[in-house]
């Protein structure tokens, strides 16, 4: 799927990213003796989108944290409804939590025009990876849905 393929690109590239500062950043500090003032702040934000948007990725191929244990001892439409009332409890909590509440925080961000103290980038920015990968978390787990629907037919 093309959603995928395109957060998977976005996280190498903010990991590729993540590394490379985190490398300037130790040059900086022993290489040259005047450490970035920057890199920091910088590296810690990748981080955050990074999980987040690494969340989301982890769920939609199914390589998130899972306790399976009773799914291990269903079969057939047992196993199916109850994969289906995992990804709807997904949907609720990334809708509500994740798009709902992170668009808050981001709107709230932006009016207040709050800023990083060393990048000077607004806020905003940063908090927009919440209801981005939320919305992702969503749009996997009705596909999700889906298939299992599909795989029941």
């Amino acid at each position: 799927m093309w959603v995928q393929r395109v957060n998977g690109f976005v996280l190498t590239v903010l990991a590729f990213a993540l590394v490379a500062c985190v490398v300037w950043q130790v040059a900086s500090r022993y290489v040259t003796s005047t450490p970035s003032t920057s890199t920091d702040e910088l590296a810690r934000f990748m981080f955050m989108w990074i999980g987040l948007l690494g969340a989301a990725q982890a769920s939609a191929t199914k390589q998130h944290l899972a306790i399976d244990l009773l799914a291990m001892r269903l079969k057939g439409a047992a196993k199916r409804t109850l994969n289906v009332v995992i990804e709807l409890c997904i949907i609720v909590f990334a809708a509500l939590v994740m798009v709902y509440g992170g668009s808050l925080l981001t709107a709230k961000t932006f009016a207040n025009a709050q800023v990083t103290p060393a990048l000077q980038v607004p806020m905003g920015y940063v908090y927009l990876v919440v209801p981005l990968a939320g919305a992702l978390l969503v749009f996997f787990a009705l596909v999700a849905i889906v298939d299992a629907l599909r795989a029941e037919e």
